[in-house]
């Protein structure tokens, strides 16, 4: 197997777009990462685009085919491939990608994530987001994915003493953090008092606790690293690609306040990339809900089964913490659009390696980790990167 790195970088602006259709947004996100890694159309082999649900969204399938067409590259004749695994999408395409690239099967391949989600009423939406849930055992008798996060987020209070005031501080790192990203949905900070007192959704989970509807694509061009200098100056290695499934409904679990697809897929990306969790230096993780990213940092073993709360609470995640987390706002700063977000992930951990995040910038950062989990954790893709200088 081939090494792999990252050459070139796009995204747009998430939130509600309305005066960008999708088609614009993957041609705007697609010609930043072009030009960012100086390639041009015919040193493309193949693309693939991280996409849940367009057809249900904008009535638009055969993705692969709108966006090569929408790129100017038809006439190339490049392959290209829609992947989907619910809100984890981008993070697959970006799988599928590093194995063609490492598998020797192609040279330069672009990675894509997009997707428009404003166009349709919110009844619609939240009908779409109970399909990626088990329809049959879950959906159909009422849950919600707001709904199971709650019931998650009330076993780990009662088990583990996690208090509802650690649980928002998630909320109130991750906006102070958005507030630096140009690119984030919200760019206002909030506080404890803010998440407590808004809108309750599914208890304990209210409004700012939720990640948000959100328009956005994002685009990354990779490389074999031993060629990647020919495009830019600053390659990122991808030195561990790993997805791993779990049952997708909560009542087969063993426990529901652990993700087991995420510990599992943990172990090998560390073992894969040769690193223990405290070699990370910081990590974009999966934080669709405030007690999604406190499962998360548990179960990429930042700190220990139940703790999560309190780790966070002290402060070790935050920008200048001992494990930064979601420095670019995370999907409840930046804003969620499914398909685009495990891209997107990517393009911030690119931008701290570089050491161009501005404000934000992790101090000396040479190793990041992504984290996308789909639903409830029925699919899990993490991805490590390290700047070798």
């Amino acid at each position: 197997m081939r090494e792999v790195a990252i050459v070139g970088i796009g995204t747009t602006k998430f939130g509600e777009l309305w005066d960008k259709s999708f088609r614009d947004g993957f041609a705007e996100a697609g010609v930043k990462a072009i030009m960012d890694a100086r390639v041009r159309g015919e040193d493309i082999d193949a693309l693939y685009i991280g996409n849940m649900s367009a057809g249900r969204f904008i009535e638009q399938e055969h993705i692969g085919a709108l966006v090569v067409d929408c790129a100017g590259l038809a006439g190339l004749n490049i392959p290209a491939t829609r992947v989907e695994a619910a809100c984890a999408s981008g993070a697959l395409a970006l799988r599928q990608a590093y194995l063609a690239v490492a598998s020797g099967c192609h040279d330069i391949v672009v990675v894509a994530g997009v997707e428009k989600m404003t166009d349709v009423a919110q009844e619609k939406i939240e009908d779409l987001l109970a399909s990626v849930i088990d329809r049959e055992w879950e959906g159909f008798v009422g849950a919600t994915l707001s709904s199971l996060y709650a019931m998650i987020a009330r076993l780990h209070m009662h088990r583990y003493g996690t208090t509802r005031e650690q649980i928002a501080q998630v909320a109130v790192k991750n906006h102070a953090n958005a507030a630096k990203n140009p690119d984030a949905q919200f760019r206002r900070k909030i506080t404890i008092e803010d998440v407590l007192g808004s809108p309750l959704v599914a208890d304990p989970l209210r409004v700012l606790d939720c990640s948000s509807i959100a328009d956005g694509a994002s685009a990354l061009i990779l490389a074999p690293y031993e060629i990647a200098k020919k495009y830019t100056d600053t390659p990122i290695h991808i030195t561990a690609s790993v997805q791993k499934s779990s049952t997708i409904a909560l009542h087969d679990r063993k426990d529901i306040t652990t993700i087991d697809s995420t510990v599992a897929a943990a172990k090998e990306a560390y073992e894969v990339a040769g690193v223990r969790p405290e070699k990370i230096d910081f990590a974009e993780v999966h934080d669709s809900y405030t007690i999604t990213e406190i499962l998360a940092i548990e179960d990429l073993g930042f700190c220990k089964k139940g703790e999560g709360g309190k780790f966070t609470e002290d402060g070790k995640t935050a920008i200048d913490g001992d494990i930064p987390v979601n420095p670019s706002g995370g999907l409840k700063g930046c804003g969620h659009p499914l398909g685009a977000t495990g891209v997107r992930q990517a393009c911030e951990i690119v931008q701290q390696l570089r050491g161009r995040a501005g404000e934000r910038q992790i101090k000396d950062a040479k190793i990041g980790l992504a984290h996308s989990i789909g639903g409830t954790g029925g699919t899990s893709i993490i991805h490590i990167f390290e700047r070798r200088d």
